[in-house]
């Protein structure tokens, strides 16, 4: 396969991907607002995990539900809005016509489309969980079509592996900011503004459902491992790590692959260790600390250290110990670029 189609059928994935993880946080940062009226600071956090802090706030002055819809889904200016992922895709789509299907192309091109209507903007104001809804419909559409009619070879292990470090980059950034600037006050943590707030952590990756079946109670402890560790769950990055490396290993046993061996041996490294729960002091109202991890036997100068997500390290001890008055007034440092770091 030539490499400009490999990396096109990637980044078409990591960019449907995106947009829907986007919409979706929008959406469900909505219906949080309906419980917390007047909370315009919620806002901060869906800024801070598409990764556009800096853009948004050299534009704007205030983080306002007007304001963070419009950058993050019609601003052509945002490199990271919905209708920039779209146009992306469609154009890497246009350049490899000739490798995906009929299907495929039609619907990114008619998804492309309804994005540029003249009216759209109003339409979004109006009527935003119908509008954010409909972009979710088209993303999960687009998956279901290129499953179903492209032939399951090395261009879809391709689209499949950016799919899969897409969603897991999503799930360490929605971890990352969660503590950011979320809580107003230390002494909130555990109360019910905690629980919903997890809840609607938990949704912003559609897991709600999944993680009520496995768990009676949101806690943070709970939600951590289910995002980080459980096999099951498509939203975890145990389970997305499980299925990038499963893809590469189908890459590089076509005759025609010969590198991809250090890519490998990283995912493999990182999927292989057993990471266990480590004992943990579970945090209470009048703790103002709380820390919970993972331990895993791997040697740290093995580069995972440097795959971080978020504050989550997968490294020699992968953890999280956080004290909420640093966290309140030390910016988050985002979640590292899960290829960047794999493929550097």
């Amino acid at each position: 396969m030539l490499s400009r189609v490999a990396d096109s059928l990637f980044w078409i994935s990591r960019y449907i991907e995106r947009a829907e993880n986007i919409a979706r946080s929008i959406d469900v940062n909505l219906c949080l607002l309906l419980d917390l009226p007047g909370e315009d600071r919620h806002w901060d956090p869906v800024i801070q995990t598409a990764g556009c802090s800096r853009d948004f706030y050299h534009k704007y002055q205030k983080a306002t539900s007007e304001n963070v819809m419009d950058f993050l889904t019609l601003d052509t200016e945002n490199p990271a809005s919905i209708i920039n992922c779209v146009s992306i895709a469609r154009e890497n789509a246009r350049c490899i016509r000739e490798t995906i299907t009929l299907e495929m192309w039609l619907l990114i091109n008619k998804f492309y489309h309804r994005l540029h209507e003249k009216n759209i903007k109003a339409e979004m104001l109006n009527n935003p969980h119908d509008f954010f809804t409909e972009i979710k419909e088209f993303c999960q559409l687009y998956v279901g079509i290129q499953d179903g009619t492209m032939s399951h070879n090395e261009g879809w292990n391709f689209a499949w592996l950016g799919k899969m470090l897409e969603r897991a980059d999503q799930t360490s950034r929605i971890l990352d900011v969660k503590y950011y600037i979320l809580l107003p006050d230390v002494s909130m943590i555990g109360m019910s503004l905690d629980t919903v707030q997890w809840t609607a952590l938990l949704k912003s990756v559609s897991a709600f459902e999944m993680f009520r079946k496995t768990y009676s109670t949101v806690t943070p402890q709970n939600v951590s491992e289910f995002l980080l560790l459980n096999k099951e769950c498509p939203r975890s990055i145990m389970y997305c790590l499980e299925h990038a490396e499963r893809a590469l290993n189908k890459i590089t046993e076509t005759k025609f692959s010969n590198n991809g061996e250090k890519t490998k041996r990283v995912l493999g490294k990182l999927k292989s260790q057993p990471l266990t729960r480590s004992s943990q002091k579970v945090y209470t109202k009048q703790s103002t600390t709380f820390n919970f991890g993972f331990r895993t036997s791997m040697p740290q100068s093995e580069t995972i250290s440097s795959i971080a997500l978020g504050r989550y390290n997968f490294g020699k001890i992968y953890f999280l110990q956080a004290d909420f008055e640093k966290i309140k007034k030390t910016p988050s440092t985002g979640s590292l670029f899960f290829t960047e770091q794999i493929f550097s």
